[in-house]
Order: C-alpha cells, then sequence, then structure tokens
C-alpha cells in the first residue's frame, strides 16, 4: 500500500501538470473575481471566502477523471481487481494519495488568495482549516465518478457533471464554517464538525462505491 501511494502520487504531479496546473487554475479563477466585482475592497472581504472556497472545489475537480485512467489503460486495472488485497483499501489509498497531489497544494495556496481578497488573519485561516477538513470530501466524492466514467471516452466532463452536484453540502458547510469564524454570533464549531462528519462519511462510502462501480466496469 506504501509502494502503491507513492507510485499514484508521482503519476498525479506528472500527468498534466499536477499540482500545478491545479493551483494555477485556482489562481485564476480567483484572481477574475475582482475584475468583476469591481474594486471594493469590503465587499471583496465579505465574498473572499467562498471564492475560494469555489476556486477550490472547481480546481480539485481537474485531474479526478485520472484517477483510475492510467490503470485503464495499460491493463493493471484488471490487476487490482483480481489481487489480495480488498479493492476498498486501494481506492482509498489512491484517494490519499490524489488528494495530497492535487487538493492539498490548494489548502496551501489558499492564504495567498486570501490576501489577494482582502481577507483579514481570522477568515484566512478560517479558510485554510475548513478546506483542510472537507477537500478529502471532494476526493473521495469524485473517486466515485471517476471509477463510473472509467471506461467511457471523454469521461473527464462526466466526472464533473456527476461529482459537482454531490458536493454542494461540502461547499455549504465549508462557507458557512468560514463565516462563523469571523461573525462573532455564529458559532464556528457546529458548522465544522459536520464538515468533518461529511469527509468521514464520504471516506467510508466513497472508496466502496468507486470499488463497486470498477467491479461492474470490468464486468
Amino acid at each position: 500500500m506504501t509502494a502503491l501511494f507513492f507510485r499514484d502520487l508521482k503519476l498525479s504531479i506528472r500527468a498534466g501538470g499536477g499540482a500545478l496546473i491545479g493551483v494555477l487554475f485556482f489562481l485564476t479563477v480567483v484572481a477574475v473575481i475582482p475584475f468583476g466585482v469591481g474594486p471594493d475592497l469590503n465587499l471583496l472581504s465579505r465574498i473572499g471566502p467562498a471564492i475560494v472556497w469555489i476556486g477550490a472545489l472547481l480546481a480539485a475537480l481537474l485531474g479526478l477523471d485520472r484517477l483510475f485512467q492510467a490503470e485503464r489503460d495499460d491493463g493493471s486495472l484488471d490487476l487490482m481487481l483480481m489481487q489480495e488485497t480488498p479493492l476498498v483499501l486501494t481506492v482509498l489509498v489512491k484517494c490519499s494519495a490524489h488528494w495530497t497531489a492535487t487538493s492539498l497544494p490548494l489548502v496551501i495556496a489558499s492564504p495567498f488568495l486570501g490576501l489577494f481578497m482582502n481577507m483579514d488573519e481570522v477568515a484566512i485561516g478560517a479558510t485554510m482549516l475548513t478546506l483542510l477538513a472537507g477537500s478529502p470530501a471532494i476526493t473521495f466524492i469524485g473517486a466515485v465518478g471517476a471509477a463510473v466514467a472509467v471506461a467511457l471516452p471523454r469521461g473527464g466532463l462526466l466526472v464533473s457533471i456527476l461529482v459537482l452536484p454531490l458536493t454542494i453540502p461540502v461547499l455549504i458547510f465549508g462557507v458557512s464554517a468560514t463565516y462563523a469564524a469571523v461573525e462573532d454570533p455564529a458559532p464556528f464549531l457546529p458548522s465544522f464538525l459536520i464538515l468533518i462528519a461529511l469527509t468521514m462519511f464520504f471516506a467510508v462510502i466513497g472508496p466502496a462505491a468507486a470499488a463497486l462501480a470498477l467491479r461492474n466496469t470490468s464486468d
């Protein structure tokens, strides 16, 4: 499993630019917002956490279609299905490697983009913390879409269409927890705990559903 993790980590970084492409897309999405809403710094600081979260969500969707594509292309997907190691565990390790290579750089880059959106220190810290807690759920949800679309030509768009509606609860509670940390009357902990619960829920459901989809695809 350790060898599989580092193998997938290298593949995720090399394929299509990996983390660099995701961070550049993240930067592009956030950077165009001030041109659309104008130079109102107060407005930018108010909508900053939501914009950073939306940018991170869209950037995290970029490489999901490649999660199982390499194994499908070289035939090692059949070996994964026949090996003694449970397929669910294999999918979990692959999701962990994909999150480390693609989503973790987005979390690290979020404070710099928060400064770009005129966010204060509390909002930047809360955004980074909620992204760290919620972004794994996006990867686990995306694994299901990637498994469903792995046998389809040009399945990348289909993965985004399948995954995006399912990630809405993660986005809602991530942004809610961030705003709760900034606005004193709103409690931060309930929304943040729900966000963690969503990640734990999809950490169990996502790999199991992806493994089932991969087996059905091979049949």
